[in-house]
């Protein structure tokens, strides 16, 4: 495929996944191929540092848990029964960038604004958790929720179209893509665009409703000392050696010098704050996480709940045999993960959990 150039970067973290490798960075020259970045545009990670320490969360902490529980709605295809006011100018925002793009979301997904400030399932995840220096981090992973999906899977399947169209002998046909200058190549990324603006949206509202459990719950404000919103599954317009690709990240984050990045593992493991360093090989990109080691599948048919219960020890978390796809043990050592990211990323802070919450 002449149009990928001048190469593909491939992240430590690297699984099989659908559409495109997870920890892939694909740049692509007046082209775009739509499964690169895959189904769930825009998923991401956002942290805020809190000025309280873990000397302070002395509480009844599944107390916490479950008011998290109660004010975020968790698991696949849930909504909001009603917009709250922290959506509201979040929503406007949006609305009024699909009418300056020209569609209505609604046609992707009806319940779009419903579905702002929720978390979805599998690996996506809320929690409290410690630094290396005792301070109390706020940490959460979601995407743009089913209206992403749903734009996904409408601009995958006119890239196939096209494909067919024009005649390409693709090795799969995920591997279809869309011409720059073309209505359809325009359509797809005013709407990925938008889609990505809602996942970053999507996760400050969350964090908002986090930010206001944890003060309920300790009965003090929540004072915020740092904050950082990254995609890893997302496609921008850069330039790399001289030249204006697209580049698509699926499973990667943009690791720019001194940008600031979040990399998490699993829901037993450490995760990371980091700063980029800007290595131009990578693409001034580095992994986004641990990487599946198992399929969910195997994880299941593999582990017990008292396998999961003792990686979880001192953790507050839903004890569930839900989570057995998600047991520390079917994801990659994030140690290993960081040290072979070590000429990509430098690590600030080493996270771990506190208080754990998923959906099913």
């Amino acid at each position: 495929m002449p149009f990928i150039r001048p190469h593909l970067a491939l992240m430590p973290d690297a699984h099989l996944g659908k559409g495109a490798t997870v920890g892939s960075v694909i740049p692509t020259s007046e082209a775009i191929i739509p499964a690169a970045v895959g189904v769930d545009i825009g998923c991401g990670m956002i942290a805020v540092r809190t000025g309280f320490t873990v000397d302070e969360f002395t509480g009844d902490l599944a107390r916490l848990r479950t008011s998290i529980e109660r004010a975020i709605p968790l698991s696949a295809g849930v909504a909001n029964r009603t917009i709250l006011p922290t959506a509201e100018p979040r929503i406007a925002e949006l609305a009024e960038a699909a009418d300056a793009a020209g569609f209505n979301p609604a046609h992707a997904k009806r319940e779009w604004a419903l579905q702002l400030g929720t978390l979805g399932s599998g690996n996506h995840f809320i929690e409290v958790t410690r630094d290396e220096l005792g301070r109390v981090w706020l940490f959460l992973h979601s995407g743009s929720r089913g209206v992403g999906n749903r734009i996904a899977q409408r601009h995958i399947l006119v890239a196939q179209q096209q494909s067919a169209a024009r005649g390409d002998r693709l090795p799969d046909r995920d591997l279809a893509w869309l011409q720059e200058g073309t209505a359809e190549f325009d359509a797809y990324i005013a709407e990925l665009r938008w889609a990505q603006r809602y996942a970053l949206l999507n996760r400050e509202e969350m964090m908002d409703r986090l930010i206001g459990c944890v003060q309920d719950w300790i009965g003090a404000p929540v004072a915020e000392a740092e904050r950082i919103n990254c995609h890893h599954n997302f496609t921008e317009l850069e330039e790399h050696f001289g030249e204006r690709l697209w580049v698509s990240r699926k499973g990667a984050i943009e690791a720019r010098l001194g940008q600031p990045g979040l990399i998490p593992g699993s829901m037993g493991t450490a995760s990371y704050v980091v700063s980029g360093l800007g290595n131009e090989l990578s693409l001034h990109s580095s992994p986004h996480g641990a990487g599946r080691r198992l399929s969910r599948n195997a994880a299941r048919r593999s582990f017990s709940l008292a396998d999961l219960r003792k990686a979880m020890v001192g953790i507050e978390y839903r004890d569930t045999e839900a989570f057995l796809d998600e047991i520390p043990a079917a994801y990659k050592d994030i140690d290993q993960v960081m040290a072979d990211a070590a000429d990509l990323v430098e690590i600030r802070h080493t996270l771990r959990q506190i208080v754990n919450v998923k959906g099913d």
